[in-house]
C-alpha cells in the first residue's frame, strides 16, 4: 500500500500531460518486459566477440602509463605505500568492510548477489521482477550493490603499480570474470539499480589504466571485459532513472557513467543493424544532461537540493571528477556551470568543522564515485578529499589548504599538487539560504543550524525532521551532534526513528512530528515546516518553522547567539491557529551528545566534558532533565552508544545557555 501511495503521489505532482504520458509508458512496459524476460531466457544478451578483438580506448585518463614512475615516487614521498599495500592485500584475501560490516572475510568466491550481513541471497532472474526491498526482513540490497561497485579496484591498481606484483592483476582479472559469470546482463540484483551499473562502469574504466599492460591478463579477458563494459552503456541509456517528478544523485550517476563510457569507447562502433555510434550518443547525451542537471539539482548558493550534506558530497564528486576528465579530453563546460561547481566546493569548505569533519544533516549512505585514497579507513563524514582536486581545477589556495591532508587524491587526478600554500584567512560565519544551512563561527565555537526547504523541493526524500536543529563544536571537539541515518530499508523502524524530531537537537512537542511521514513510505516526507531565517549575522541566527501548526496551532521560533565563551539559545512556541485547543503541552528540548563526551549532573544543569574543555548546559525553566541512552550512527550501518539530554517543561518560552569554561574552573560531581 505504501508503494502504491507513493506512485500515486508522484503522478499527482506531474502536469496532466506528463502524468498521462507516464501512464501510457507504464502500460507499454508491462507487456514489453514480460516478452523481454522470455526472450532473454532463450537468448541471453550478448555481442559477438569479434567486434572487441582489437579494441583499445584512445581517450585521455587522469594519468598515463608514462606517469607511473613519477606517481610511484610521489606516493612513497607521502609515506603511504605501506597502507596502500595492506589495503590491497586485504582485498586479495577477500576481507572487506562495507556499510558498517566491520572487517569480514567474504569467502573464496565473493558473494556478489548476497547481503553477507544477513546471508540473504537474491536469486538470479529478470531484473525487473526482482524484489529488492522486503520490509518484513532485514536484508539490505545496498550490500551486494556496494560490493559490485568495485570501488576497491583502484586500490588494487595502486598496489600493482607500487610493487609490480602480478597477484593484484590476477585478483582484478578473477573478480571481473567471476562477476560477469554470476551476473548475466539484466538477470541479477546487480542490474536493478542503474546508478550502481554506472558507478561500476566508472571503476572498471579506472582499473583498466592500471592493469592494461599486465602480462598475466590475456587478450580474451580484455575482449570479455570490454564487451561487458559496452553492455553496461547500453543498459544505462535504456534504464535512466529520470522517470519521477525530480532527478537526483541516481540520474546524475547515470549520465556520469554515460560520459565516462562515451569517452572510453570514443568512435568505436559495434556493427549492428544501423551501424550507429552508440558511444557518441552516450557522450553527447551525458554532456548535455550534465550541463542541465548542474542547475536543476544545485541551488544558486551551491547547495544541493537533496538537503543532505552527505549527498552534497556525492553529487559534488560526480560533477567534479567528471568535469576534470572532460577537460583532459578537451571538453569544457560553460562559465555558469563552472561557477556553480566552484560554489559547491565552497560549501564543502565552509561547512567543514575545525576537526575536519562535516555535520551529518539529512540522509547519509556514504556514497562515492571513485575512492582514490584510504580505501579501508576513509572517514565517511570528512569531505576534504574533494578540496585539493578543486584547488587545482579552480587554482584556489584556500581549497588547497583545507584539502592538504588528501594530497594523494589530488596526485592521482593531476599527478602533482601545490604544497606549502599559505594559511588563508579564518573561515567566518556564513549563511546558505537556498540550501537552509546557517554556520556561526568564531575562534572557539562552530555551530551549524538547519533551517530550510525539505529535499527535492519539499518531498523530503532524504530529509529528516531536523528544522532548527544544530551541531556544536567547541575548541575543535564535537559536543552536540546529529545522530546520522543508520540504515534505510534494512530496518524501517530504525529508519523512522533516525529521521524523527525526537532524534534531533531541536524542540519536540509531546510525540508530534515536525513533518508527518508514513511508517513504510521511507523516502517521502511532505513539507509542512516551511522554515525561514529571520535574521543572520556573524554571531546570531534567528528563524522559525511551521511544522506544529496543523496539529497544535504552534509555530516554533529559535534564536542562537554565540560568543567566545557562551552559546545562548532562545526557543519560543507561538500560538498561530486560534482554532486549536491551547492546552498545556509537554515540551522537550533535545540534545544528542557525541559519544566521546563525558556527562555529569551539576546541582543546577549538566556538565559536558572532553579533555580539558568544559561546557555547562543550563535551561532556565526546565522541570526535569532526563539523560537517556540513544543510538548514534556516524556512518551507514554503524551504531554507537550515545546519550540524549532531554529538558522537559510546560513553558512556551525556553532559554538555554551553554557556557564554555577553561580547565580547572569546575568541580565535577556525578
Amino acid at each position: 500500500m505504501g508503494e502504491l501511495t507513493r506512485k500515486i503521489q508522484n503522478l499527482r505532482k506531474l502536469p496532466i500531460d506528463k502524468a498521462l504520458k507516464k501512464i501510457v509508458i507504464k502500460l507499454y512496459e508491462i507487456p514489453y518486459y514480460k516478452i523481454r524476460k522470455e526472450i532473454i531466457k532463450l537468448r541471453p544478451i550478448d555481442i559477438d566477440n569479434k567486434y572487441f578483438i582489437n579494441f583499445k580506448p584512445n581517450c585521455n585518463f587522469f594519468f598515463n602509463t608514462t606517469d607511473k614512475q613519477l606517481l610511484v615516487e610521489k606516493i612513497k614521498q607521502l609515506n603511504i605505500e605501506k597502507q596502500i599495500i595492506n589495503d590491497a592485500d586485504k582485498i586479495c584475501s577477500h576481507i572487506f568492510n562495507l556499510l558498517g560490516s566491520g572487517d569480514i572475510y567474504l569467502g573464496k568466491q565473493l558473494p556478489w548477489n548476497t547481503d553477507f550481513k544477513t546471508s540473504f541471497v537474491w536469486e538470479n532472474k529478470f531484473y525487473k521482477y526482482i524484489k529488492i526491498v522486503d520490509l518484513s526482513n532485514n536484508a539490505d540490497v545496498k550490500v551486494p550493490w556496494e560490493l559490485s561497485r568495485f570501488q576497491h579496484l583502484f586500490t588494487l591498481g595502486k598496489a600493482y603499480w607500487l610493487t609490480n606484483d602480478e597477484k593484484y592483476a590476477i585478483e582484478f582479472k578473477e573478480e571481473i570474470e567471476d562477476w560477469i559469470e554470476k551476473n548475466p546482463v539484466e538477470m541479477s540484483v546487480n542490474w536493478t539499480c542503474t546508478m550502481d551499473v554506472a558507478i561500476r562502469a566508472v571503476n572498471w574504466i579506472a582499473a583498466y589504466f592500471f592493469f592494461k599492460d599486465s602480462p598475466s591478463i590475456d587478450k580474451n579477458f580484455w575482449i570479455q571485459f570490454h564487451k561487458s563494459l559496452y553492455l553496461h552503456g547500453r543498459f544505462i541509456i535504456k534504464n535512466l532513472e529520470n522517470k519521477g517528478p525530480h532527478t537526483g544523485n541516481h540520474y546524475l550517476s547515470n549520465i556520469v557513467g554515460l560520459v565516462w563510457l562515451g569517452l572510453y569507447f570514443g568512435s568505436f562502433i559495434v556493427d549492428d543493424r544501423n551501424k550507429s555510434n552508440n558511444s557518441k550518443k552516450w557522450l553527447d547525451y551525458g554532456l548535455s544532461e550534465l550541463e542541465k542537471e548542474m542547475f536543476v539539482q544545485n541551488n544558486p548558493d551551491g547547495t544541493n537540493y537533496e538537503a543532505s550534506t552527505s549527498y552534497h558530497r556525492l553529487v559534488t564528486e560526480l560533477f567534479l571528477k567528471t568535469t576534470v576528465l572532460c577537460n583532459k579530453n578537451n571538453i569544457h563546460f560553460t562559465k555558469d556551470y563552472m561557477a556553480r561547481l566552484e560554489k559547491m566546493c565552497e560549501f564543502i569548505m565552509n561547512i567543514t568543522k575545525p576537526n575536519g569533519l562535516a555535520p551529518i544533516i539529512g540522509d547519509a549512505d556514504d556514497g562515492r564515485l571513485l575512492i582514490l585514497s584510504n580505501y579501508s579507513t576513509w572517514v565517511r563524514n570528512d569531505f576534504r578529499h574533494l578540496l585539493g582536486i578543486a584547488g587545482e581545477l579552480f587554482d584556489r589556495d584556500d581549497f588547497r589548504y583545507y584539502g592538504k591532508d588528501y594530497m594523494e587524491d589530488t596526485l592521482w587526478i593531476y599527478q602533482n599538487y601545490k604544497s606549502n600554500v599559505e594559511k588563508p584567512k579564518p573561515l567566518t560565519s556564513v549563511a546558505y539560504r537556498d540550501g537552509g544551512y546557517y554556520i556561526l563561527r568564531n575562534d572557539r565555537v562552530y555551530c551549524c543550524i538547519r533551517c530550510g526547504e525539505l529535499s527535492f523541493r519539499g518531498d523530503g526524500v532524504h530529509s529528516h525532521n531536523d528544522q532548527l536543529s544544530f551541531e556544536l563544536n567547541v575548541d575543535g571537539e564535537d559536543f552536540i551532534v546529529d545522530p546520522g541515518s543508520y540504515v534505510y530499508t534494512a530496518d524501517y523502524k530504525m529508519r523512522n526513528l533516525f529521521r524523527s524530531t525526537a532524534m534531533h537537537n531541536t524542540v519536540q512537542v509531546e510525540e508530534f512530528e515536525q513533518n508527518d511521514f508514513e511508517e513504510t513510505n521511507l523516502f517521502y516526507m511532505k513539507e509542512r515546516t516551511y522554515s525561514q531565517c529571520e535574521e543572520f549575522t556573524n554571531m546570531r541566527f534567528s528563524g522559525f518553522h511551521k511544522g506544529f501548526i496543523d496539529d497544535l496551532g504552534l509555530e516554533h521560533h529559535r534564536t542562537v547567539n554565540i560568543s567566545e565563551d557562551r552559546i545562548n539559545i532562545y526557543d519560543k512556541l507561538v500560538h498561530i491557529n486560534t482554532n486549536k485547543n491551547k492546552l498545556s503541552r509537554t515540551i522537550y528540548v533535545n540534545f544528542i551528545i557525541n559519544p566521546s563526551i563525558n556527562i555529569y549532573r551539576l546541582e543546577k544543569g549538566i556538565l559536558l566534558k572532553k579533555n580539558n574543555i568544559y561546557v555547562e548546559l543550563h535551561i532556565n525553566n526546565s522541570k526535569e532533565t532526563l539523560i537517556s541512552d540513544v543510538t548514534i550512527s556516524p556512518s551507514y550501518g554503524v551504531s554507537l552508544k550515545g546519550k540524549k539530554i532531554q529538558c522537559k517543561t510546560n513553558e512556551l518560552q525556553i532559554n538555554t545557555s551553554l557556557i564554555i569554561k577553561s580547565y580547572g574552573e569546575n568541580n565535577e560531581s556525578k
